[in-house]
């Protein structure tokens, strides 16, 4: 007997991006639709709640049904729907949840939950099988972690961030430079254009510590910029955000190194927004490569910000596992991965 192919129709608005998508059997993408309020928020430099939700509302029946029509798929077809229970923006956590609930409800469909964190993690699944035990890092706006798997759905923090997270030191780095929101990226143009000649100090806690911060960091940026200010000196705006990249990439490759090799992993995958950032790919990739029993996984910059295809390809691996929400399911702004 053939086993029927699995569809799961998934939903993600845990910050600034309205995503729906179809992902069969949790690896193959059949749609993958985003609705970006960048232009939105930009003006603000950076994303407020309110309007987030508001662009959510307008947008969200639209997105689940082009989804659907890329798909080539009709509700009948569908298996299931995963959706982003939190972490997030309260705000727009509760219009994907909410739409979720009603569209499961009308089409009786069982209702899965999903952590937005896992998300990015297994959107690394639609490359490769993952292979156990694995480590993650997982690099974005909200969250700076080292995540160990042991097996399909368990997650294991051994490390994360004390303060501000890696995405939020780029964005308040490139506000100080007065760089367009979102900073991240103009960060790593600049980077690449500069020397790392500012001295810039490195957080490395204590020795046997997998976590992170990067509070003193930007401190040292902002105060680096007003000590030149107030002497009149100009530093290199290329040379600052390269100094700055350096620091932050030294510390996340070199304790994601030493973990993958104190506990044996067999991969580890970058996820997060900033796994779009060429200097961390890029050093990644040189600290690895001649790893033969480690395989390095990075996702292509389509999954690495915020998308719907990652929720689809958790929620598929929690769907197998029997995990179902009950129609009381509500938004978790603060939800814990482990």
């Amino acid at each position: 007997m053939v086993k029927k192919e699995q569809l799961i129709l998934a939903i993600e608005t845990s910050c600034d991006e309205t995503a729906a998508a179809v992902i069969k059997d949790g690896r193959e993408i059949l749609s993958n639709v985003v609705a970006s309020q960048i232009e939105s928020h930009k003006r603000f430099g950076g994303v407020v709640p309110e309007i987030a939700s508001r662009h959510h509302v307008e947008a969200i029946t639209v997105v689940v049904e082009e989804a659907l029509e890329q798909a080539g798929q009709t509700w009948e077809a569908i298996d299931a729907v995963a959706v982003t229970e939190g972490p997030g923006l309260v705000g727009a956590l509760l219009i994907g949840v909410n739409a979720a609930k009603a569209m499961a409800f009308a089409h009786g469909k069982p209702l899965v939950n999903v952590h937005h964190i896992a998300g990015h993690i297994y959107a690394n699944r639609i490359l490769t099988e993952f292979q156990f035990p694995l480590l993650a890092l997982v690099v974005s706006g909200g969250h700076t972690e080292l995540v160990l798997m042991r097996e399909h759905g368990s997650f294991e923090v051994i490390g994360e961030t004390r303060d501000d997270a890696a995405g939020e030191a780029y964005d308040k780095v490139a506000r100080t430079l007065k760089l367009p929101y979102p900073g991240g990226p103009h960060i790593d143009r600049l980077a690449h254009e500069g020397k790392p000649t500012v001295k810039l100090p490195r957080a490395w806690l204590e020795e046997d510590s997998y976590d992170f911060s990067f509070s003193g960091l930007k401190s040292a940026v902002i105060n680096t910029l007003h000590n030149a200010s107030q002497k009149g000196e100009t530093i290199a705006p290329e040379d600052l955000a390269c100094s700055f990249q350096e620091s932050v990439i030294d510390v996340l490759v070199t304790k994601t190194l030493k973990a993958a090799e104190q506990f044996g992993v067999k991969q580890v995958l970058l996820a997060g927004g900033v796994a779009a950032n060429k200097g961390l790919r890029a050093r990644l990739e040189e600290a690895f490569g001649e790893k033969k029993d480690i395989e390095l996984i990075i996702p292509p910059l389509y999954l690495c910000t915020d998308n719907a295809v990652m929720i689809g390809a958790a929620g598929s691996i929690a769907f197998e596992q029997g995990r179902r929400a009950g129609m009381n399911l509500n938004a978790n702004p603060g939800l814990d991965l482990e």
